[in-house]
Protein backbone atom coordinates (compact mmCIF):
# COMPACT_ATOMS: atom_id res chain seq x y z
CA UNK A 1 0.00 0.00 0.00
CA UNK A 2 1.67 3.72 -0.21
CA UNK A 3 1.27 4.65 2.64
CA UNK A 4 2.84 8.22 3.05
CA UNK A 5 5.67 8.42 4.35
CA UNK A 6 7.48 11.47 6.88
CA UNK A 7 10.11 11.93 9.33
CA UNK A 8 10.01 11.13 12.96
CA UNK A 9 10.14 14.68 14.04
CA UNK A 10 7.10 15.90 12.50
CA UNK A 11 4.76 13.52 14.31
CA UNK A 12 6.53 14.54 17.32
CA UNK A 13 5.36 17.80 20.04
CA UNK A 14 8.23 19.68 21.80
CA UNK A 15 9.01 17.97 25.24
CA UNK A 16 10.20 19.90 28.78
CA UNK A 17 13.18 20.45 30.54
CA UNK A 18 13.47 20.83 34.52
CA UNK A 19 16.45 21.67 36.36
CA UNK A 20 15.36 19.92 39.44
CA UNK A 21 17.67 21.52 41.23
CA UNK A 22 15.42 23.95 41.72
CA UNK A 23 13.74 22.02 44.36
CA UNK A 24 16.32 20.85 46.52
CA UNK A 25 14.75 19.00 48.63
CA UNK A 26 12.02 17.32 46.99
CA UNK A 27 13.01 13.55 46.07
CA UNK A 28 12.88 12.46 41.98
CA UNK A 29 12.88 9.29 39.91
CA UNK A 30 16.06 10.09 37.19
CA UNK A 31 16.25 7.60 34.40
CA UNK A 32 19.96 7.36 33.27
CA UNK A 33 21.11 4.90 30.19
CA UNK A 34 21.83 2.71 33.12
CA UNK A 35 18.12 2.09 33.70
CA UNK A 36 17.07 1.03 30.83
CA UNK A 37 17.17 -2.96 29.93
CA UNK A 38 18.11 -3.09 26.54
CA UNK A 39 16.50 -6.92 25.74
CA UNK A 40 13.40 -6.15 27.68
CA UNK A 41 13.11 -2.35 26.10
CA UNK A 42 12.07 -1.27 29.82
CA UNK A 43 12.95 0.71 32.63
CA UNK A 44 14.47 -0.34 35.32
CA UNK A 45 15.17 0.43 38.95
CA UNK A 46 15.70 3.71 38.01
CA UNK A 47 17.24 6.54 40.85
CA UNK A 48 15.48 8.41 43.52
CA UNK A 49 17.29 11.58 44.43
CA UNK A 50 16.64 14.77 45.76
CA UNK A 51 16.84 17.82 43.72
CA UNK A 52 20.00 18.95 45.43
CA UNK A 53 21.93 15.79 44.11
CA UNK A 54 20.84 15.77 40.67
CA UNK A 55 23.37 15.05 38.11
CA UNK A 56 24.23 17.74 35.54
CA UNK A 57 22.53 15.64 32.93
CA UNK A 58 19.17 15.40 34.76
CA UNK A 59 16.97 17.84 32.57
CA UNK A 60 14.55 15.87 30.50
CA UNK A 61 11.02 15.96 31.77
CA UNK A 62 9.23 13.23 30.51
CA UNK A 63 5.40 12.02 30.21
CA UNK A 64 4.04 8.41 30.38
CA UNK A 65 3.99 7.45 26.66
CA UNK A 66 6.69 9.31 25.72
CA UNK A 67 9.85 6.96 24.07
CA UNK A 68 13.10 7.54 25.05
CA UNK A 69 15.97 6.92 22.70
CA UNK A 70 19.44 6.93 23.91
CA UNK A 71 21.89 8.89 21.51
CA UNK A 72 24.61 7.39 22.80
CA UNK A 73 25.93 3.93 20.96
CA UNK A 74 22.80 3.63 19.25
CA UNK A 75 23.89 0.23 18.04
CA UNK A 76 22.94 -1.23 21.01
CA UNK A 77 19.18 0.26 20.71
CA UNK A 78 18.86 1.69 24.45
CA UNK A 79 15.05 2.29 23.82
CA UNK A 80 11.26 2.19 26.18
CA UNK A 81 8.45 3.49 26.71
CA UNK A 82 7.89 5.83 29.42
CA UNK A 83 5.37 4.22 32.15
CA UNK A 84 2.61 5.59 34.12
CA UNK A 85 4.59 5.42 37.25
CA UNK A 86 7.34 7.64 36.13
CA UNK A 87 5.17 10.25 34.32
CA UNK A 88 6.40 13.37 35.43
CA UNK A 89 9.92 12.62 36.23
CA UNK A 90 13.61 13.56 34.99
CA UNK A 91 15.79 11.75 32.00
CA UNK A 92 19.14 12.54 31.16
CA UNK A 93 19.91 14.46 28.36
CA UNK A 94 21.43 11.47 27.18
CA UNK A 95 18.09 10.71 25.66
CA UNK A 96 16.53 11.96 22.29
CA UNK A 97 12.31 12.04 23.96
CA UNK A 98 9.57 11.35 21.96
CA UNK A 99 6.55 12.74 22.47
CA UNK A 100 4.02 11.29 20.17
CA UNK A 101 1.11 13.84 18.29
CA UNK A 102 -1.37 11.46 19.26
CA UNK A 103 -3.97 12.38 16.27
CA UNK A 104 -0.82 11.59 13.35
CA UNK A 105 0.80 8.67 15.19
CA UNK A 106 0.22 5.94 18.18
CA UNK A 107 2.87 5.90 21.04
CA UNK A 108 2.91 2.49 20.95
CA UNK A 109 3.65 1.89 16.94
CA UNK A 110 6.40 4.93 17.15
CA UNK A 111 8.09 3.16 20.18
CA UNK A 112 8.09 -0.04 17.63
CA UNK A 113 9.60 2.07 14.81
CA UNK A 114 11.83 2.75 16.83
CA UNK A 115 13.17 -0.77 18.08
CA UNK A 116 13.20 -1.87 14.39
CA UNK A 117 16.95 -2.88 12.46
CA UNK A 118 15.87 0.08 9.91
CA UNK A 119 15.80 2.98 12.70
CA UNK A 120 19.22 1.49 14.12
CA UNK A 121 20.76 1.08 11.11
CA UNK A 122 19.70 4.70 10.01
CA UNK A 123 21.41 6.24 13.44
CA UNK A 124 24.43 3.73 13.36
CA UNK A 125 24.87 5.06 9.70
CA UNK A 126 25.17 9.00 11.06
CA UNK A 127 27.60 8.13 14.30
CA UNK A 128 29.98 10.58 15.57
CA UNK A 129 32.85 10.37 18.12
CA UNK A 130 35.62 7.56 18.24
CA UNK A 131 35.01 7.58 22.10
CA UNK A 132 31.59 8.51 22.73
CA UNK A 133 29.69 7.46 19.34
CA UNK A 134 26.70 9.30 19.25
CA UNK A 135 23.59 11.40 17.27
CA UNK A 136 21.55 14.23 18.01
CA UNK A 137 17.98 14.51 18.78
CA UNK A 138 18.05 16.20 15.09
CA UNK A 139 19.35 12.61 13.23
CA UNK A 140 17.02 10.87 15.59
CA UNK A 141 13.93 13.22 14.61
CA UNK A 142 15.27 13.18 11.21
CA UNK A 143 14.42 9.07 11.06
CA UNK A 144 11.97 8.12 7.77
CA UNK A 145 8.77 6.89 9.21
CA UNK A 146 5.90 5.35 7.09
CA UNK A 147 2.08 6.45 8.33
CA UNK A 148 -0.43 4.18 7.99
CA UNK A 149 -4.03 5.41 8.97
CA UNK A 150 -4.61 5.48 12.68
CA UNK A 151 -6.83 2.06 13.06
CA UNK A 152 -3.93 0.39 11.18
CA UNK A 153 -1.60 1.51 13.30
CA UNK A 154 -3.01 0.22 16.37
CA UNK A 155 -3.83 -3.04 14.50
CA UNK A 156 0.23 -3.52 13.76
CA UNK A 157 0.73 -2.95 17.42
CA UNK A 158 -1.67 -5.70 18.24
CA UNK A 159 0.08 -8.06 16.63
CA UNK A 160 3.68 -6.77 17.92
CA UNK A 161 2.22 -6.87 21.35
CA UNK A 162 1.19 -10.21 20.66
CA UNK A 163 4.72 -11.20 19.64
CA UNK A 164 6.15 -9.39 22.62
CA UNK A 165 4.27 -11.50 25.23
CA UNK A 166 5.25 -14.65 23.09
CA UNK A 167 8.98 -13.77 23.45
CA UNK A 168 8.82 -13.55 27.25
CA UNK A 169 7.30 -17.01 27.49
CA UNK A 170 9.88 -17.78 25.61
CA UNK A 171 12.65 -16.71 27.91
CA UNK A 172 10.58 -18.25 30.52
CA UNK A 173 10.86 -21.51 28.81
CA UNK A 174 14.66 -21.25 28.58
CA UNK A 175 15.01 -20.77 32.08
CA UNK A 176 13.32 -24.12 32.03
CA UNK A 177 15.14 -25.39 29.65
CA UNK A 178 19.08 -24.58 31.23
CA UNK A 179 17.46 -26.56 34.56
CA UNK A 180 16.38 -29.68 31.96
CA UNK A 181 19.80 -29.32 30.60
CA UNK A 182 21.60 -29.54 33.73
CA UNK A 183 19.43 -32.88 34.71
CA UNK A 184 20.34 -34.21 30.97
CA UNK A 185 24.01 -33.58 31.06
CA UNK A 186 24.53 -35.81 34.46
CA UNK A 187 22.30 -38.17 33.21
CA UNK A 188 24.12 -38.74 30.47
CA UNK A 189 27.81 -38.17 31.39
CA UNK A 190 27.33 -39.04 35.15
CA UNK A 191 28.45 -36.43 37.94
CA UNK A 192 31.97 -34.83 36.29
CA UNK A 193 33.02 -34.57 39.65
CA UNK A 194 33.26 -37.96 40.54
CA UNK A 195 33.57 -39.16 36.88
CA UNK A 196 31.85 -42.50 37.87
CA UNK A 197 31.37 -43.64 33.57
CA UNK A 198 35.41 -43.66 33.56
CA UNK A 199 35.76 -41.07 30.61
CA UNK A 200 38.91 -39.96 29.75
CA UNK A 201 40.61 -36.50 31.48
CA UNK A 202 42.15 -33.32 30.09
CA UNK A 203 43.06 -30.66 31.16
CA UNK A 204 42.13 -26.72 30.58
CA UNK A 205 45.47 -26.32 28.40
CA UNK A 206 44.59 -28.92 25.57
CA UNK A 207 41.02 -27.82 25.50
CA UNK A 208 41.45 -24.61 25.00
CA UNK A 209 43.41 -22.37 22.91
CA UNK A 210 43.09 -19.76 25.51
CA UNK A 211 43.28 -18.93 29.23
CA UNK A 212 43.36 -15.44 30.53
CA UNK A 213 41.72 -12.84 32.67
CA UNK A 214 40.65 -9.31 32.13
CA UNK A 215 42.43 -6.06 33.15
CA UNK A 216 43.98 -5.86 36.73
CA UNK A 217 43.55 -2.61 36.93
CA UNK A 218 40.33 -0.33 37.60
CA UNK A 219 39.84 1.89 34.59
CA UNK A 220 38.17 5.21 35.09
CA UNK A 221 34.30 4.70 34.21
CA UNK A 222 32.60 6.40 31.51
CA UNK A 223 28.91 7.26 30.86
CA UNK A 224 29.54 6.41 27.46
CA UNK A 225 32.29 4.89 26.07
CA UNK A 226 33.81 0.94 24.93
CA UNK A 227 31.28 -1.51 27.11
CA UNK A 228 33.06 -3.09 30.50
CA UNK A 229 32.20 -6.49 31.44
CA UNK A 230 32.59 -7.25 35.23
CA UNK A 231 31.47 -10.23 37.78
CA UNK A 232 28.26 -8.48 38.36
CA UNK A 233 27.08 -8.98 34.76
CA UNK A 234 27.54 -12.70 34.70
CA UNK A 235 24.44 -14.66 35.86
CA UNK A 236 23.46 -18.11 36.39
CA UNK A 237 21.36 -17.84 33.28
CA UNK A 238 23.89 -16.24 31.44
CA UNK A 239 25.86 -12.91 30.05
CA UNK A 240 23.61 -9.85 30.89
CA UNK A 241 25.39 -6.53 29.92
CA UNK A 242 22.21 -4.25 29.28
CA UNK A 243 20.81 -4.68 33.02
CA UNK A 244 23.63 -2.49 34.73
CA UNK A 245 26.11 -1.27 32.12
CA UNK A 246 29.45 -0.14 32.52
CA UNK A 247 31.44 1.68 29.85
CA UNK A 248 35.20 2.32 29.83
CA UNK A 249 37.11 4.78 26.87
CA UNK A 250 38.66 3.57 23.64
CA UNK A 251 42.03 4.01 24.80
CA UNK A 252 41.84 1.74 27.82
CA UNK A 253 40.00 -0.66 25.92
CA UNK A 254 42.42 -0.99 23.21
CA UNK A 255 45.14 -1.58 26.21
CA UNK A 256 42.97 -4.17 27.52
CA UNK A 257 42.01 -5.68 24.57
CA UNK A 258 45.57 -6.52 23.58
CA UNK A 259 45.81 -8.98 26.37
CA UNK A 260 42.27 -10.30 26.79
CA UNK A 261 40.26 -10.66 23.95
CA UNK A 262 37.05 -11.85 24.34
CA UNK A 263 34.89 -12.99 21.07
CA UNK A 264 31.17 -14.54 20.53
CA UNK A 265 31.33 -17.97 21.69
CA UNK A 266 34.39 -17.88 24.31
CA UNK A 267 33.14 -19.01 27.81
CA UNK A 268 33.66 -15.86 30.36
CA UNK A 269 34.24 -17.98 34.22
CA UNK A 270 33.87 -15.95 37.62
CA UNK A 271 37.26 -16.36 38.92
CA UNK A 272 37.08 -14.65 42.34
CA UNK A 273 34.77 -12.98 44.79
CA UNK A 274 31.29 -13.73 45.99
CA UNK A 275 29.93 -15.50 43.06
CA UNK A 276 33.15 -17.42 41.86
CA UNK A 277 31.55 -20.22 40.29
CA UNK A 278 29.56 -19.08 37.78
CA UNK A 279 30.38 -19.43 33.75
CA UNK A 280 28.49 -18.24 30.57
CA UNK A 281 28.97 -18.10 26.92
CA UNK A 282 29.33 -14.55 25.54
CA UNK A 283 26.30 -14.15 22.79
CA UNK A 284 27.15 -10.52 22.38
CA UNK A 285 29.06 -10.09 18.78
CA UNK A 286 30.47 -6.10 20.13
CA UNK A 287 33.71 -6.23 21.30
CA UNK A 288 34.22 -5.23 25.15
CA UNK A 289 36.54 -5.36 27.95
CA UNK A 290 36.82 -7.81 31.39
CA UNK A 291 37.88 -7.11 34.87
CA UNK A 292 40.15 -9.28 36.40
CA UNK A 293 37.95 -11.12 38.06
CA UNK A 294 36.79 -12.84 34.80
CA UNK A 295 38.70 -15.44 33.64
CA UNK A 296 38.24 -15.84 29.24
CA UNK A 297 38.03 -19.40 27.96
CA UNK A 298 38.78 -19.91 24.83
CA UNK A 299 37.64 -22.97 23.39
CA UNK A 300 39.04 -25.05 20.82
CA UNK A 301 36.11 -25.30 18.24
CA UNK A 302 37.55 -28.51 16.99
CA UNK A 303 37.34 -30.33 20.33
CA UNK A 304 34.96 -28.94 22.73
CA UNK A 305 31.88 -26.27 22.30
CA UNK A 306 31.50 -23.05 24.70
CA UNK A 307 28.12 -24.40 25.72
CA UNK A 308 29.41 -27.73 27.10
CA UNK A 309 32.43 -25.95 28.60
CA UNK A 310 30.12 -23.58 30.08
CA UNK A 311 27.41 -26.46 31.36
CA UNK A 312 30.28 -28.52 32.98
CA UNK A 313 31.85 -25.53 34.94
CA UNK A 314 28.33 -24.66 35.80
CA UNK A 315 27.65 -27.93 37.59
CA UNK A 316 26.72 -27.66 40.63
CA UNK A 317 29.68 -30.26 42.18
CA UNK A 318 31.95 -29.30 39.72
CA UNK A 319 31.89 -25.96 41.06
CA UNK A 320 32.20 -27.01 44.87
CA UNK A 321 35.34 -28.87 43.76
CA UNK A 322 37.25 -26.28 42.25
CA UNK A 323 36.71 -23.44 44.82
CA UNK A 324 37.48 -26.34 47.65
CA UNK A 325 41.08 -26.05 45.11
CA UNK A 326 40.78 -22.20 45.41
CA UNK A 327 40.33 -21.72 48.89
CA UNK A 328 42.23 -18.59 49.69
CA UNK A 329 42.19 -14.61 48.36
CA UNK A 330 45.55 -15.58 46.07
CA UNK A 331 44.56 -18.34 44.59
CA UNK A 332 40.80 -17.09 43.41
CA UNK A 333 42.59 -13.79 41.76
CA UNK A 334 45.34 -15.85 39.91
CA UNK A 335 43.81 -17.09 36.48
CA UNK A 336 47.29 -19.16 36.29
CA UNK A 337 45.33 -22.24 38.85
CA UNK A 338 42.34 -22.43 36.51
CA UNK A 339 44.09 -25.13 34.12
CA UNK A 340 45.46 -27.22 36.96
CA UNK A 341 41.60 -27.09 38.43
CA UNK A 342 39.76 -27.75 35.71
CA UNK A 343 39.66 -30.97 33.96
CA UNK A 344 37.39 -32.39 31.34
CA UNK A 345 35.60 -35.80 30.48
CA UNK A 346 35.78 -37.58 27.13
CA UNK A 347 32.21 -37.96 26.45
CA UNK A 348 31.68 -39.96 23.01
CA UNK A 349 32.42 -43.55 22.23
CA UNK A 350 33.13 -43.16 18.61
CA UNK A 351 36.43 -42.40 17.76
CA UNK A 352 39.47 -42.13 15.46
CA UNK A 353 43.16 -42.37 15.45
CA UNK A 354 44.01 -39.24 13.78
CA UNK A 355 47.12 -36.46 13.61
CA UNK A 356 46.39 -34.32 16.41
CA UNK A 357 48.98 -31.10 17.28
CA UNK A 358 46.70 -30.52 20.69
CA UNK A 359 46.56 -33.87 22.36
CA UNK A 360 49.39 -35.07 24.01
CA UNK A 361 51.09 -37.75 22.76
CA UNK A 362 52.86 -39.31 25.96
CA UNK A 363 50.04 -42.46 26.06
CA UNK A 364 50.54 -43.52 21.99
CA UNK A 365 53.76 -42.18 21.43
CA UNK A 366 53.19 -42.29 17.52
CA UNK A 367 49.47 -41.76 17.81
CA UNK A 368 46.91 -39.11 19.35
CA UNK A 369 43.20 -39.20 19.70
CA UNK A 370 41.13 -37.27 17.83
CA UNK A 371 37.17 -36.81 17.03
CA UNK A 372 36.34 -38.66 14.00
CA UNK A 373 34.38 -36.61 10.82
CA UNK A 374 31.16 -38.78 12.15
CA UNK A 375 31.52 -37.87 15.92
CA UNK A 376 28.09 -36.83 18.01
CA UNK A 377 28.12 -33.01 18.18
CA UNK A 378 28.14 -33.82 21.73
CA UNK A 379 31.28 -35.08 22.02
CA UNK A 380 33.36 -31.75 22.25
CA UNK A 381 36.84 -33.05 22.18
CA UNK A 382 39.74 -36.19 22.66
CA UNK A 383 42.83 -36.74 23.90
CA UNK A 384 45.49 -39.13 25.79
CA UNK A 385 44.95 -41.08 29.31
CA UNK A 386 47.97 -39.12 30.65
CA UNK A 387 47.05 -35.55 29.48
CA UNK A 388 49.65 -33.38 29.93
CA UNK A 389 50.06 -30.68 32.59
CA UNK A 390 50.23 -27.16 32.52
CA UNK A 391 53.50 -25.79 32.82
CA UNK A 392 54.23 -23.93 36.41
Amino acid sequence: MNWPVSNIGAVCIDTDTFNPENEPDKEFSYIDIASIDNQAKKILNPQVLLGKNAPSRARKKVRAGDILVATVRPNLNAVSLVPPDLDGQIASTGFCVLRSQPDLIDSRYLFYCTVSPDFINYLTARVTGANYPAVSDSVVKSVPITLPPLPIQKQITAILEKADAAREKRRQANQLTEQFLQSAFLEMFGDPARNPKGWEVMTMEVVCSKVADGTHFSPPLCEFGVPYITAKHLKPRGLDFFKSPTFISQEHHQEIYKRCDPVYGDVLYIKDGATTGIAAVNRYSFAFSMLSSLALLKPRKDLITGEYLATYLNNENVKNSILRHMAGAAIKRDCRFLPHLLRFSKNSPRWSRKSNPCAPSSASRSRSWSISSTASCNAPFAGSRNARRVRE
